[in-house]
């Protein structure tokens, strides 16, 4: 069975800013606030954490504060991903030297690369560091859909451990996690879908909901896990 980042809960947090600075004592209470709520991850940098449009200067200064706040509490993932993968590779090497315990990598964006693409790009990444990595498949955002088959492959990688499912597309994760099973653990990526994911095998979601509710997310994934 490959590595468990985690399971649960997983709060996709948002970058908070004053002015167009970030607001680093805000971000701390809100990485406060998840702990103390049940949040049973911290993926930084991210979509809801506006990762699209950070310089590099400031994703730097969320990880470290992400990492100083919470080693040793809740695991820290990095969204890591790129449409250039040599800038995916460089800022998966960052977040590992920083202290991050996992990546989270989304599809190349706007190009709509192959399959073998894809493989040949997460392979890549995958290579360049030792943390652990959840692929993310959102292909509504990206254009850019991973395929079952493809997961089976790219499960293969050792330190390749989970896929952030966000297709939306039951019938497709049902055959991800057939053909997958152990060698790549699913998450939700849709908080509308925790449930029917978590039936699938998943174990647990990416959630935007959690920058509110960590424990009622936190919650609604433990009940099942206990029940089941």
């Amino acid at each position: 069975m490959k590595k468990i980042l985690f399971k649960g809960c997983g709060t996709a947090i948002v970058t908070p800013f004053k002015g167009d600075t970030i607001n680093l004592v805000e971000f701390k209470r809100l990485l406060d606030y998840q702990i103390q709520n049940s949040a049973d991850s911290i993926i930084v940098c991210g979509t809801t954490g506006e990762s699209a449009t950070l310089t590099k200067d400031e994703k730097t200064k969320l990880i470290k504060c992400a990492v100083e706040t919470c080693k040793g509490k809740i695991p820290v993932i990095v969204g890591t991903g790129s449409n250039n993968t040599k800038s995916a590779i460089e800022q998966s090497i960052l977040a590992e030297q920083l202290g991050a315990d996992g990546l989270l990598v989304v599809t190349p964006y706007y190009n709509k690369c192959t399959q073998e693409g894809l493989v040949q790009y997460y392979s890549s990444i995958a290579s360049s560091v030792k943390l652990p990595i959840i692929m993310y498949n959102v292909p509504s955002r990206t254009g850019v859909n991973i395929e079952p088959q493809t997961c089976f492959e790219l499960s293969k990688i050792n330190n390749i451990v989970a896929i952030k499912e966000a297709s939306g597309n039951l019938s497709q994760i049902a055959k991800t996690a057939n053909l997958c099973r152990n060698n790549l653990h699913i998450y939700s990526g849709n908080d509308d879908q925790i449930l029917p994911i978590l039936s699938l095998g998943g174990i647990g979601v990416i959630s935007v909901l959690s920058n509110i509710y960590p424990k009622v997310v936190h919650d609604i994934c433990f009940n099942y896990f206990e029940k089941n």
